[in-house]
């Protein structure tokens, strides 16, 4: 968190963990990287790829979180950049390094990827987070409403 304004920032996993599981609306994402003939290409090595400003319901304000692994950002870069987002869609992802299909690689945790990244129709967000948000929209429709159009993550995650 920076003292100097009221925005929240995440940058270390330590800090990343206090939404770890938690579905966030991505409102931007600013990229300091590219990706290039399938290659991420950095700008510095010491440098995040990118940045996000999202929305978490278990935080106040908005967030913006640095992106340090070459994964991740590759994820984001191909919603955003390659595949692009429509005005009837949101992105959402979930930073976690709990979701691991194999207990033991949580020991690792540090070397994988964190996030998932979802393309979603727009007020999944809403109806994931808020059981009590358009209670008319039930059953069917209402798993259809929140379903991702595409998403990515690594194999090993769930």
């Amino acid at each position: 968190m920076c003292p100097q304004d009221s925005e929240t920032v995440f940058i270390k996993d330590s800090e990343w963990k206090a939404i770890d599981g938690e579905l966030c609306r991505v409102i931007s994402f600013d990229p300091r990287a590219s990706v290039q003939g399938g290659k991420v290409v950095a700008i510095g090595k010491t440098l995040p790829y990118a940045s996000l400003t999202f929305e978490c319901k278990k935080l106040p304000g908005i967030v913006r979180g640095l992106v340090t692994h070459k994964t991740d950002f590759s994820h984001l870069w191909a919603a955003f950049r390659e595949r692009a987002i429509s005005e009837n869609e949101e992105v959402i992802v979930v930073w976690t390094a709990k979701r691991y299909r194999y207990k033991f690689l949580g020991t690792f945790s540090l070397a994988f990827p964190k996030l998932l990244v979802m393309i979603c129709p727009k007020g999944a967000f809403e109806l994931m987070t808020n059981p009590n948000w358009k209670p008319e929209l039930t059953g069917e429709a209402r798993a259809k409403a929140i379903l991702p159009i595409a998403e990515w993550k690594l194999e090993i995650m769930r």
